[in-house]
């Protein structure tokens, strides 16, 4: 008994720097680059922000850019600093290059992000004319 209570109290000890441990935020930009592609350069891009949208969780904007009349890739120009908003982006881009509109899911987990990355993603379209 008298060993338990070192080994436990070092155990804790050991397992907090793991639990306060936070990805760093190049991490994540270099997620959003990887899951945005670029369009080619033959064809002719137009390239529109969308307004900053204020959250609970903090500030979103989208910038769009269009291969001709189709959305070629989605990037996050501000986001909330938070571990769901960090896993939601990837698969709002994608959702967004699927259906070539706002019109899609909102991300479990992400739904206040989710709703500001459609409001700034929706004024970015109108404001392109698509």
């Amino acid at each position: 008994m008298k060993r338990a209570l070192p080994v436990l109290a070092l155990t804790v000890a050991g397992l907090i720097p793991l639990w306060r441990y936070e990805p760093s935020q190049e991490s994540a930009s270099t997620t959003q680059a990887a899951a945005a592609p670029t369009p080619s350069s033959g064809a002719s891009a137009q390239v529109v922000a969308g307004p900053t949208v204020s959250t609970e969780k903090g500030d979103v904007q989208v910038e769009v850019t269009f291969a001709g009349d189709r959305i070629g890739s989605v990037r996050m120009l501000k986001q909330p600093n938070s571990p769901q908003t960090k896993g939601a982006v990837p698969a709002l881009i994608k959702e967004t290059l699927k259906a070539q509109s706002a019109d899609i899911d909102t991300v479990s987990g992400a739904t206040i992000t989710s709703e500001g990355y459609k409001k700034s993603l929706q004024a970015a379209l109108d404001e392109a004319g698509a």
